[in-house]
């Protein structure tokens, strides 16, 4: 086993384990991939003013998200076909998040179930990404399910009305499961440990769909639905439709303009998540660490601004945080780890998040996460 001192390392470790069609469908974004790569490469052009001779014993990285107390400000974000990364994913992220004290969100589009995730937990409560889509009592019991399952937040996402174009998943034919054909059967016979771990799971669908909706019993009719029912209608009024069935702490996701975001105050929401849907759907977009300082500015003082997209280390989670963002979310990150290692390698993500975080604030002289500001940032490059 390599020894593992960056998300890097798990990202490789991850690519060799994992089949290539989930891989993919985990480190690509649309068309050209522009925006993708801007997400986290645009983390470079912030610099840090190093300060010395302070009193730096006693950190903590210690905040709050939503009201929620957290071990520092990062949460895992939503992300879909988690299980097909390993085996039971969604679960065994679950768990580490639990373990090490910051939210879990589980997808609309994940292979473990609410119920399977909730179980998995004891229990726990956790968050609940939900996409509007036409058949809207489905949705409803869906937001019914995840009350049943005491999920503490709703998180809504905006920005998936239609599905931006990735080319590789259309290349490599995405399923869940994957289809049957020789170029698939070639690649997973590469991939023992994955294999191994399917052959001892039964969730190998997309659990919250097949089996409660009508009509969606296998692949082929689950696809189909799926293509039908994302909703282009979405509107604002719809916003406000999903607030009144949830009535719990509502965080709406896909936010990139300053307009849209003082319209989202105006929704009563409790925080909007800065995000261009890790640069998979409009390819050309600014990347989310680049667009939330407008949007902070603009609305920070009337609701909690979080912010995704290429969150790759502790310094990254600092520097939106100097920026204004109340807590950060990492996919991608968390996915290498889950499929390089399991729930180790998820409890190894946030192990060297953290040690980044707290070892990065440390040398520009604060000791508690509460206190950094843009003051952290060195003047003329304190923004993408």
């Amino acid at each position: 086993m390599p020894v593992i001192t960056t998300i890097e390392d798990l990202r490789v470790l991850a690519q060799k384990r994992v089949p290539r069609m989930f891989y993919d469908y985990a480190d690509t974004g649309s068309w050209t991939g522009s925006t993708y790569r801007a997400n986290e490469a645009d983390f470079d052009k912030i610099l840090l003013r190093q300060r010395v001779a302070v009193n730096i014993d006693n950190r903590s990285t210690r905040s709050s998200m939503i009201g929620q107390e957290v071990a520092m400000p990062v949460a895992i974000a939503p992300t879909g076909l988690t299980g097909m990364q390993h085996a039971d994913g969604e679960i065994l992220a679950a768990r580490a998040a639990k373990k090490f004290g910051i939210p879990f969100t589980l997808s609309t589009m994940s292979i473990c179930s609410i119920e399977d995730v909730s179980a998995g937990t004891g229990g726990h409560p956790f968050w609940f990404q939900l996409y509007v889509m036409r058949d809207r009592d489905f949705i409803e019991r869906l937001i019914e399910r995840a009350k049943a399952a005491r999920c503490s937040a709703l998180v809504l996402t905006l920005d998936l009305q239609i599905i931006g174009q990735r080319h590789k998943d259309i290349k490599n034919g995405l399923s869940a499961p994957p289809k049957p054909t020789l170029a698939n059967m070639i690649n997973l016979m590469t991939k023992p440990r994955w294999c191994l771990g399917m052959a001892g799971t039964k969730r190998r669908q997309f659990g919250n769909i097949v089996g409660h909706v009508k009509g969606v019993a296998d692949m082929s009719s689950l696809s189909e639905w799926t293509a039908s029912q994302f909703d282009p209608r979405l509107t604002w009024d719809d916003v406000e439709w999903v607030k009144k069935r949830w009535g719990g702490k509502l965080i709406l996701k896909g936010i990139q303009d300053v307009e849209d975001a003082k319209i989202a105050v105006q929704t009563g929401a409790d925080a909007i998540i800065v995000s261009n849907h890790g640069g998979r759907q409009l390819d050309g977009a600014p990347s989310s660490i680049a667009a939330l300082p407008d949007i902070v500015d603009a609305v920070g003082h009337q609701i909690e601004v979080h912010m995704d997209g290429g969150v790759r280390s502790g310094q990254h989670v600092l520097k939106a945080v100097a920026l204004g963002a109340k807590g950060t979310y990492i996919g991608r990150s968390m996915l290498y780890g889950l499929g390089a290692m399991g729930q180790e390698g998820v409890e190894k993500v946030l192990s060297i998040i953290h040690k980044e975080l707290d070892l990065t604030m440390a040398f520009c002289g604060k000791t508690d996460i509460r206190q950094v500001d843009r003051g952290i940032l060195l003047p003329g490059h304190d923004r993408a």
